[in-house]
């Protein structure tokens, strides 16, 4: 009865512990404990395909840049030039305007008055110097025409006279200063061109007729 009492007050997990070794002693073969499953093992990546992938989009990406850049650097080029030639537009319209002043400057010194005192002239042409000198610096220039021959790039004869002592084609007087601006025709000059003389026509005498029959 005492033993069988001390049984029943045992826990449950010492009668499961001495159940198992009494099985064992008795020969049972011993329950299989339960095991983890373990995955298999995963498969290596493919380095050399990502090392490809990646150089391929960096190759892209490298190209897009370049070419980014090479629209960017256009754009900034053509924007450069439209502004350039917008302010060469306005100062070409400007300096065109002012050319008709430059000319009364120059006949109103080239004939002078002799009743006008000669503190006037000086003052007028102080005047007529400082402006060229800022048209000047502008990019205006004057086009040479003296002992030079006719260019119709840059003179407009209205006018042919013989001179003697001239070569042929070359002017002899301006008679209305031309100008360029910064290697563009603003103005042509307006000048006079020297021809050769021609031979007077002088008819045979009869008698030479009658020889030459």
């Amino acid at each position: 009865m005492d033993n069988e009492k001390e049984l029943a007050i045992k826990p449950r997990s010492e009668g499961a512990e001495e159940a198992g070794k009494n099985n064992q002693e008795a020969g049972a073969p011993p329950r299989a404990e339960a095991t983890a499953v373990v995955p298999p093992p995963a498969a290596p990546p493919d380095l050399a395909g990502a090392y490809d992938k990646l150089a391929a989009e960096k190759k892209e990406l490298y190209d897009r840049l370049l070419r980014k850049q090479a629209e960017l650097e256009n754009l900034r080029k053509r924007t450069q030039r439209e502004k350039d030639e917008f302010r060469q537009h306005a100062a070409e319209e400007l300096i065109r305007a002012l050319l008709p002043t430059l000319d009364g400057f120059e006949r109103a010194l080239k004939h002078r008055d002799s009743s006008v005192p000669e503190s006037f002239y000086q003052g007028v042409e102080l005047i007529y110097h400082e402006l060229r000198d800022v048209l000047g610096r502008a990019g205006l220039t004057a086009i040479e025409t003296a002992g030079k021959l006719f260019d119709p790039h840059y003179h407009q004869a209205v006018e042919t006279v013989e001179a003697p002592g001239h070569r042929e084609h070359e002017i002899v007087e301006e008679l209305q200063r031309g100008y360029k601006l910064k290697h563009r025709l603003l103005r042509p000059s307006i000048v006079k061109v020297a021809v050769g003389s021609r031979p007077a026509y002088s008819p045979k005498p009869p008698e030479e007729l009658a020889d030459t029959e």
